[in-house]
């Protein structure tokens, strides 16, 4: 389904952890890292669209995470021509984009590179949230860069693991406290990321 100008339309996702670290996913068979990213079928709306290619790239469901925001407008990009189809040629020139911004609600063992027969990545990481675009293949790195600026005024605040010596301590404290009618917040634990390979896209 292309736009009349030729270009597919796509939704792309960055998905972050409770540290605002994102998934970052290494290409199946190649040396290139990039987020999950996949086209909108025919009567398919963005949102569904990201679910589904969610679950099919990443193995989540949408209770395993939450959208904090999405992109206003179309991001595009061109593709090279040695990267199009012969016969799509003259025709297709590339992605139209509307990414989204999601917070991992799950935990990381839910995640499944192998949800489908056609695995989009074999390998992937926690990365910090400003990705090294050379990472990425060159033609995509411009939409990169929109999306994550765009998007980043809406990153939450990171959670900051608790210590775990002090919460004896600190638990007495707040009964002291609440003797005077005042009283501190819990502290916010976070789980450690780790780096995942699994064995096993779309330009």
């Amino acid at each position: 389904m292309l736009d009349r100008e030729g270009f597919r339309p796509n939704v792309g996702i960055i998905l972050l952890n409770h540290r605002n670290q994102v998934f970052w996913g290494k290409r199946i068979r190649t040396h290139s890292w990039q987020f999950p990213q996949g086209g909108i079928k025919y009567g398919e709306s963005p949102e569904q669209a990201m679910f589904r290619e969610l679950h099919e790239e990443v193995g989540l469901l949408p209770d395993h995470v939450q959208i904090i925001a999405r992109t206003r407008d179309w991001l595009r990009y061109e593709v090279p021509m040695h990267f199009i189809r012969k016969d799509a040629r003259g025709h297709y020139r590339g992605q139209k984009q509307i990414w989204f911004l999601l917070q991992l609600t799950g935990r990381d063992s839910d995640m499944n590179l192998r949800a489908t027969n056609h695995p989009e990545f074999d390998a992937w990481r926690w990365h910090e949230y400003w990705v090294p675009l050379e990472s990425v293949i060159e033609f995509k790195r411009g939409v990169y860069e929109m999306a994550l600026s765009e998007l980043a005024r809406f990153l939450p605040k990171p959670q900051v693991p608790g210590n775990r010596f002090l919460r004896g301590s600190m638990r007495s404290h707040r009964l002291d406290e609440a003797h005077d009618g005042t009283s501190e917040s819990d502290e916010i634990s976070a789980d450690d990321a780790h780096r995942h390979t699994t064995p096993a896209s779309r330009y």
